[in-house]
Order: structure tokens, then sequence, then C-alpha cells
């Protein structure tokens, strides 16, 4: 949740520039460079607070980039701020000469920051259906989820340029995850079958010790093994199923779009079938557009309620192979269906060996705002809820598919 104060806000922004923390060079009075901070932070006219800075070239312009976002008179701002007021307003050229701007002083995660704070704070979501518009701001998670939110208002004028952006973002995120995780479950598929005559360099020498220690010889202070384990060969047959359930509810953006990506590269691996599911009061199965991410962000739609239990029924209605089989539900848990039900079917898909996982979100973001009675109902049936970055979801699976504890975070 973001403080509402638009000093604090222009604080939490100026601190996350890396750039503007090595202004400070040899020769120049600390005093003064600590006071040119504080006015930067704090905005208003030259003497802001006290401080008698007066700023000019590169810093007057990143101030008046500041001061256009958050000059508004937010709750607990000083005096100065509320003698002011937000810069943008609705004007699309005046928004588009302040996304350049911000781009040429600030680096891009402080600039995705600043964008998010600006549709937030002013209300510019309906500038995004303007193409130039889509073309001017930087590109990352959030924006692609606020595009979807938009999805059915965006005229055809502008839907081909929404898709370049969502393409850029999706690309990036498979650049960086893809590999990573088709290399950890490989790794966890072929481990995941066991061989009793395995050829040398396959066995499973933990495996192998552990279960001959009855055959301990102390005068030879060895073990001899009556029996080997060790790793089935690679096989190109379809070993385990995944079901990714995904909850569309607006809350669920980020989420949305990291798992339709690993949806993709899931659906990538042969030894993978793999089914992908949205859900809010309705269930849309949209695992005939796994190859193509973009084609399953834009079948998607954010916002709406939820039937957890709904789209666990239908979940439960396509699994086949009960004990190769994982259930990735990805859901806040505000359950707006029947809650006993849904308890009683993963219940059920425990019982008959269905490897279950609860993930309260699926972003780089900390700890989710979510339903906590359900998430506990949840964990004394065996599933715990925990919240997945998506650089830790490849050792999630790979444990689910190996049938390993999972790694929940220590936060969780």
């Amino acid at each position: 949740m973001r403080v509402q104060d638009p000093a604090q806000d222009r604080h939490e922004v100026r601190g996350q520039d890396p750039a503007q923390d090595r202004h400070e060079v040899e020769g120049q009075d600390p005093a003064q460079e600590r006071l040119r901070r504080w006015r930067l932070v704090l905005g208003g006219e030259e003497g802001a607070d006290g401080t008698r800075c007066v700023l000019s070239g590169r810093d007057a312009a990143m101030d008046a980039a500041l001061t256009a976002l958050y000059g508004g008179g937010g709750a607990g701002a000083g005096r100065a701020s509320r003698e002011r007021s937000a810069g943008l307003g609705a004007s699309a050229p005046s928004v588009a000469r302040w996304l350049g701007d911000i781009r040429t002083y600030f680096p891009s995660s402080v600039v995705q920051v600043m964008q998010r704070d600006a549709i937030d704070r002013l209300g510019l979501s309906t500038l995004l259906l303007e193409p130039e518009m889509l073309e001017a701001v930087e590109a990352d998670v959030h924006l692609v989820g606020t595009l979807l939110s938009l999805n059915k208002a965006m005229p055809e004028t502008t839907k081909e340029t929404a898709r370049a952006v969502v393409r850029k973002v999706v690309e990036d995120l498979e650049k960086r995850l893809a590999t990573r995780t088709r290399s950890a479950l490989a790794g966890a598929l072929d481990r995941s079958a066991r061989v009793n005559r395995p050829r040398h360099h396959d066995i499973d020498w933990n495996r192998t010790i552990a279960a001959n220690l009855k055959n301990y010889l102390p005068e030879y202070r060895t073990v001899v093994p009556e029996r080997l384990i060790g790793y089935a060969r690679a096989s190109r047959s379809v070993k385990k199923e995944v079901i990714l359930c995904i909850d569309q509810s607006g809350s669920m953006a980020a989420s949305v779009v990291y798992a339709s990506v690993f949806g993709a590269v899931l659906a990538s691996m042969r030894s993978l079938d793999t089914r992908l599911v949205v859900f809010d009061t309705s269930v849309v199965d949209l695992t005939d557009q796994l190859d193509d991410p973009v084609d399953v962000l834009f079948g998607t739609q954010l916002g709406g309620g939820t039937d957890i239990n709904r789209a666990l029924a239908y979940c439960q209605s396509q699994i086949t192979r009960p004990s190769e089989t994982v259930v990735v539900l990805i859901s806040d848990l505000y359950e707006g269906g029947i809650r006993d039900e849904m308890l009683k079917r993963v219940a059920a898909m425990k019982a008959s060996g269905v490897q279950f996982v609860a993930l309260l979100a699926l972003s780089d973001e900390g700890a989710p705002a979510y339903d906590r009675q359900h998430a506990a109902a949840l964990a004394a049936l065996g599933a715990p809820a925990f919240a997945c970055t998506p650089d830790l979801f490849p050792e999630v699976m790979a444990a689910a598919l190996q049938k390993r504890p999972l790694p929940v975070p220590d936060a969780a």
C-alpha cells in the first residue's frame, strides 16, 4: 500500500535513483549537497521548508517532473505542497512530454514506479488507450496488468500497439525465466522415475546406500549393496501432468502475467502435459493458446468476482492420472463460491494422489493480502499457501514433481 503523502512519495522515488546518489562530487560542500537533496525530496518553492536551496539545470527539470506527479496536496502534505496541484491533468501531450522527461532523468526501475503512481494518483489509465501514449511508456509487468484490465475498452487502433508492448514484456520474462525453469524441471522429471537396474552412471548413490545400510560390514567398513537404485533415462513420453489454475481477479494481475509465461514454458516441455485455466465467477480453459502467452493474456479478463470451487471442480474433471498430476492454484483465496466444497475438493484431490500447490501470488512483490482463514484451512489439509516469486517458482514445481516438501518461504 503506497503512502499518500506527496513528500513521502517524492522521498521514495528520490531514494531509488542511483544516478542521483552518485551526484556528489569531489570538492562539493557536503552540507550544501544535503540541502540540495532535501530540496528535491521536499518539493515546494526555492525556500522549501527552510532549505533556501535554488535548483537549476538538470535538478530543476527533475524537480518539475516530480512536482507534476507528487505536487498535489495529499493527506499530511506540507503547506507548500498544499498550495500547488499536480501538473499532468488529463492532457495527453503534457503526459507524453512528462513520460519522456522521467525517462531522461531517472533509471528504468524508478520510471516504472512513477508511471504506476501516475496511474493510481491521477487516473491516467484512459490515456493508455491512445497508441502514441503506449509508445512512450516504460513497459513492465504492472503496465501489462493495467492494459489487460483495459482490454475490453481498448479501440482497435490501440490494440496492435498494446499487443506489441505486452509482447516485449513477455519476451523479456521468457528470456529471464525459461532456461532455469526447463533445467530445474527436466532434472526433477528424470529423477522422479527410479529404476532398480540402473547403469553405473545413473546410480542414485544416496538412496542406494540408505536402502542397503543393513548390509554394512564393519570389518571392511563398507556397505555391500544388494539392490541398486538409479535414475531412469530421459524419455520423450509424458511423465507428469500440470494444471495451472489462475485467479484473474483484479488484484492478481501480476500473477496472471507471470503464470501465463510459465504456462507457455511448461507447455514447451514434451515430458509435461500442461493445462492453463483462468477463472473469476466463470472458468475459461486457455490451454489451446499456450503456444503464445500473449494470446493467453489477452484471453483473460481481469476483474470481477471469484469462484474457486467452480474452478477446482473443472480442474478435477480434467485429471486422468492423479498420482502423476500437479495442480497449482494461484489465488488470494477470497472465495465467493462455496467454501466447504472448495476445501472438500482439495482434500479429495490430495487423497487421490494429486500434488496440490497453493500460491497466494506469483510476483516480485512481498506478501499479498489474502484470506487467512482459507489459507489456514488449506495448510491443515497439507497444502500450505504461500506467496512465490518468479525466481522461486521452478524450485517449487521441481519439488512438487518429485513429491518432496515444498520450499515454503520463512515469511509465508
